[in-house]
């Protein structure tokens, strides 16, 4: 976690940041996790439609690898977009 976070909590003893600092861990995991779990859902549902066989058919397959891929650059462009509006925020100040 980036110690950027607790910055706001400097007047809370040790053991309220720390219990802080465990709980956004475990929010950024969570949201973590969700991700993941949306992505492979998104995926799935939308290549995968053929059950005859136990393993991916080839163009299952790229379909697959196409959808994760423009899923994790949206997800990338959102976060460096929300990290540039952050930091101008954080300027006007």
């Amino acid at each position: 976690m980036d110690k950027n976070m607790l910055a706001g909590l400097e007047g809370l003893p040790e053991e309220d940041k720390a219990r802080m600092s465990a709980m956004i861990d475990h929010l950024q995991l969570r949201d973590s996790l969700r991700m993941y779990n949306s992505l492979v859902e998104r995926c799935f549902n939308d290549c995968v439609d053929n059950f005859t066989r136990k393993t991916l058919q080839k163009q299952e397959e790229t379909c697959v690898m196409r959808c994760a891929e423009k899923f994790l650059k949206h997800s990338m462009r959102v976060g460096l977009r929300f990290a540039e509006l952050n930091s101008q925020a954080a300027t006007q100040d």
